[in-house]
């Protein structure tokens, strides 16, 4: 029997073959690695673009009784992007569910990616994952400091121990609130601009920051639109997402 990150048993009888993945990066990472393997997935999933499976809802609220409608034998689950009661029914009603850690660095994210789907689904090693592990072995100087909102109204941003922050001080972004006390701090929009930071990175996810909504909040600072699934989604798109960042970042 193995046992997911927190450390929880997950009773499989054998390698999962219907497959719930509540989990967007993940379930990118498990449609890439073996396709047709997925039977649900939630509305958040965007990628593959062409996955055809059924949608259960949201990542935090997913419909927990379409899950169970489609009789899975593993459900893949986060421990930060979904909701403990929601894990517990689907446990209760004899579905197995393996649940990942947050990852705060790269590694620790592609690791866990791939004891899911070695151990957990029982998958031969994608040639994307040691891929992804050359891509961002390397950690580049420091040559700039940022914030990073993920949301406004209120304004949240990454502080620390995060796989996003992790992924911009490996192409020599700082993160201002790295050393924070919380993961997601809360600041005011004045402390964000009063802050030292040269740049404003801005996804698209999960708040979608455009060019005329989110840089107006900075005109101190030169802000930079970023896709969201390349900062903080640890899978296949991790491959191509060191390219497209370190162009968005230098201009």
């Amino acid at each position: 029997m193995y046992e997911d990150d927190l450390g929880e048993p997950v009773a499989l009888t054998g390698p999962p073959r219907r497959v719930v993945s509540l989990v967007p990066s993940l379930t990118e990472a498990v449609a890439a690695t073996a396709p047709g393997l997925l039977v649900g997935a939630t509305d958040y999933c965007t990628h593959p673009a062409d996955l055809d499976v059924t949608r259960v809802g949201g990542s935090k609220y997913p419909t927990v009784d379409s899950v169970l409608e489609l009789a899975p034998d593993l459900v893949i689950a986060n421990s930060e992007e979904n909701r403990p009661e929601d894990v517990e029914r689907l446990r209760a009603n004899g579905i197995p569910v393996w649940v990942t850690r947050a990852p705060e660095s790269v590694p620790a994210g592609l690791a866990s990616t791939r004891r899911l789907l070695t151990q957990g689904l029982g998958l031969g090693e994608p040639d994307w994952l040691p891929a992804a592990e050359a891509a961002w072995h390397h950690v580049e100087p420091v040559w700039a400091t940022a914030v990073i909102p993920v949301w406004r109204k209120p304004w949240v941003v990454i502080g620390r121990d995060t796989f996003a922050g992790d992924v911009l001080r490996r192409l020599g972004v700082a993160n201002v609130y790295a050393d924070h006390a919380e993961r997601y701090p809360r600041p005011t929009l004045a402390e964000l601009n009063a802050t030292a930071a040269e740049l404003v990175v801005l996804p698209d996810e999960p708040y979608e920051f455009t060019a005329t909504d989110g840089p107006e909040a900075f005109p101190g600072k030169r802000s930079v639109l970023v896709i969201g699934r390349y900062l903080t989604w640890y899978g296949p798109s991790l491959v191509e997402a060191r390219a497209s960042l370190t162009e968005a970042l230098i201009g």
